[in-house]
């Protein structure tokens, strides 16, 4: 027996919320990548450390928060803890080996195609073992072809965000860049869940057709939290936010210096 999958059950609630988080955490990752460049030492690792998990937890949010608006009519969704939890260090894992390929590989073809490889099956990692973490009554089965189509999506995504990351300077350009990294993020998610469908054990059960709201939302406070720290370090660099020192460049050879001013004579 086929389930009845609804994605929306809160209508574009959950699909907006989830976007707004994965752009969150996209420019947010984007500007702390762009930061790591221009600091060749000391805090280097720490930028893509912060940039790679802030891109992580902002495609795990978007991924639960969207998550909370599925149902199976027939039967009630319940979620794995330890799997939950596991998908999304997957996700901080293999996106922050991608990151650190750009980052310290330096900004080439290769490095970007390698990078933005292995980020995009890290998103794709934590979907489908996110994915694995639900509980129902029911067996879960995937399009091929979707799947693939899904996977492919992710890394083209990735790869694109990295070179974003290394290539655009500026707030405007990089929250402009987080939103598209957004839409490439949502579209990867519902492309997975297009790909969905439910093989029922049994006739329906009480409690069917219920949201997972109260499950998954006490699970999604740490990485909105971390997400929030993650801005406030940002807006509190001056060089992150505006790609500038704040320091005046000593004026080069060429450049007129002030004259000194001179006493007047009486």
């Amino acid at each position: 027996m086929q389930g009845t999958v609804d994605g929306f059950s809160y209508g574009f609630v959950t699909p907006v919320a989830a976007y707004l988080m994965a752009c969150l955490g996209g420019a947010l990752g984007l500007r702390c990548i762009a930061r790591s460049l221009r600091n060749e030492h000391g805090w280097k690792t720490g930028w893509l450390a912060l940039g790679a998990t802030a891109i992580a937890s902002g495609i795990w949010t978007m991924h639960f928060i969207a998550m909370m608006g599925f149902t199976v009519k027939e039967t009630p969704i319940s979620y794995d803890a330890t799997l939950t939890y596991a998908s999304l260090g997957v996700a901080v894992v293999m996106v922050g080996i991608g990151v650190f390929i750009v980052g310290y590989r330096g900004v080439t073809p290769m490095a970007l195609v390698t990078g933005g490889t292995i980020t995009g099956l890290g998103v794709a990692s934590m979907h489908y073992l996110g994915m694995a973490g639900m509980r129902l009554r029911g067996q879960l089965q995937y399009d091929t072809l979707t799947v693939a189509l899904s996977v492919v999506i992710a890394v083209v995504a990735a790869t694109a965000a990295l070179w974003a990351a290394v290539s655009i300077r500026g707030i405007l350009p990089t929250l402009g860049a987080g939103l598209v990294m957004g839409v490439a993020v949502s579209g990867m998610h519902y492309t997975g869940m297009a790909a969905l469908s439910v093989h029922l054990h049994g006739p329906a059960t009480a409690g069917a057709g219920e949201t997972s709201t109260l499950l998954l939302a006490p699970m999604l406070i740490g990485p909105v939290i971390f997400l929030f720290l993650a801005g406030v370090v940002v807006m509190s660099d001056p060089m992150l936010v505006t790609g500038r020192t704040g320091r005046q460049r000593p004026a080069g050879p060429g450049v007129p210096r002030p004259a000194p001013e001179t006493s007047r004579r009486r």
